[in-house]
């Protein structure tokens, strides 16, 4: 198996029963992830993206990890966001206005 370059975690809130609710999943953090991908793939970037179980940021949600840079960012709440986020990971930079981390 060929390793990608970026692997996208999407946090959608997923329980130990399965069952997706919490704060990232009914902020929309689902409803976001075709559009990751295909965005993602469109500018040919090499990415995989997964969805996650809850990773306790909620107020901060919906939430995304991109490694192996270990940028966490909140508030991936609409497309426009994504887009500034791929467009800052296509330069090889985080984009500082929805990281919470440091």
């Amino acid at each position: 198996m060929k390793k990608p370059a970026y692997h996208i975690l999407v946090c959608n809130s997923y329980r130990v029963a399965g069952e997706a609710q919490g704060a990232c999943n009914k902020k929309g953090a689902a409803g976001l992830l075709q559009y990751l991908s295909e965005e993602a793939s469109d500018r040919g970037l090499d990415v995989a993206v997964s969805t996650t179980a809850c990773l306790n940021v909620c107020s901060q949600g919906p939430v995304m990890v991109i490694h192996p840079n270990n940028y966490w960012y909140g508030g991936v709440d609409s497309e426009d966001v994504i887009d500034e986020i791929l467009d800052a990971l296509e330069n090889n930079e985080p984009c500082a206005k929805y990281l919470i981390s440091d």
